[in-house]
């Protein structure tokens, strides 16, 4: 499905992608970076709207540039926002189908299907200076399904989105994917990722740090610190406990926050509630110390440099 062999963009002195090679097949995947990491301008590689400075990037086959054909068999929901206030939902979106060919019945039937989808029926003909965020992404991804492409990609689609708006999209790419179409969406949040698929693009400095299942990413991270933040009664007995059992390797305080790095989290998570209840402590919270998964980048980058 998408094929990119050694593939560099360059702004000017600044590298966006650096020496990229990478093939996938037909499925879903996530590609996950921490913020600046090189996933847009992947993304942008890959649907043609930039050309790379070295290498060849190819899409079933064919080069994206400026290829019409081939535009008709993806569907885009960029992170920017490039919407026109004075134009309702469904003008837009209508619009945009007949510029991938469609009659104007055919783009009228389509917009309105698609924008019922991603649940803005009630509002499809209000003008979008009226909209939300949340709003404007669901007729973001509209557009980039109304005319049922083979591939959708998609950059940080459930930015804006409450909660709900979270859970409606996800179901609406769940069964995108049970259809047997494919995906590729980018997120800097590991557990938006995981709602769709186990297949992960590890990307960081625009390198492809890593790819494959979670279970493939947390097995390269066995032995390598990790950190998990604890808000406790009494974090300064909790910090000794888990000293005096070696499970952290160290612990640092701040505010009633513990901060624990250890190298065998398993453990940790295995027999912290026996130790709390021998001890009397309790925990209210417990969650990784850097929900950016910057960390993990952290890591990875070290392992690609040979300093891990």
């Amino acid at each position: 499905m998408i094929e990119l062999q050694n593939v560099t963009k360059l702004y000017g002195k600044v590298i966006g992608v650096n020496d990229f090679t990478l093939k996938l097949g037909p499925g879903a995947y996530g590609l996950l970076g921490p913020n600046g990491s090189g996933k847009s301008t992947l993304l942008n590689l890959i649907t043609g709207q930039l050309r790379p400075t070295l290498g060849t990037v190819r899409v079933m086959g064919q080069s994206p540039r400026n290829n019409a054909e081939l535009f008709r068999r993806l569907g885009y929901c960029p992170g920017s926002e490039g919407l026109y206030a004075s134009v309702s939902g469904y003008d837009w979106v209508r619009y945009l189908q007949q510029l991938q060919g469609m009659t104007a019945g055919e783009a009228q039937a389509a917009a309105a299907e698609a924008l019922e989808m991603v649940g803005m029926a009630q509002a499809m003909h209000r003008p979008i200076s009226s909209y939300s965020r949340g709003m404007r992404q669901r007729t973001k991804l509209a557009q980039a399904l109304a005319h049922r492409p083979d591939f959708l990609i998609l950059d940080e689609p459930f930015n804006g989105l409450d909660p709900v708006g979270r859970h409606e999209l996800t179901e609406v790419l769940r069964k995108w994917i049970k259809h047997g179409k494919s995906l590729l969406f980018a997120s800097h949040l590991l557990h938006e990722v995981e709602s769709l698929t186990q297949s992960f693009l590890l990307i960081c400095g625009g390198r492809l740090l890593a790819s494959g299942t979670a279970q493939d990413v947390h097995a390269m991270m066995v032995g390598m610190p990790n950190e998990v933040a604890l808000r406790c009664n009494d974090p300064h007995a909790l910090a000794s406990l888990l000293l005096r059992e070696h499970a952290a390797d160290s612990v640092r305080i701040e505010d009633s926050l513990l901060t624990v790095a250890t190298q065998q989290p398993g453990r940790l998570f295995e027999q912290l509630p026996g130790w709390l209840k021998t001890s009397g402590l309790q925990v209210s919270e417990m969650h990784s110390a850097d929900e950016s998964l910057q960390a993990l980048f952290n890591s990875l980058m070290k392992m690609h440099r040979g300093e891990l």
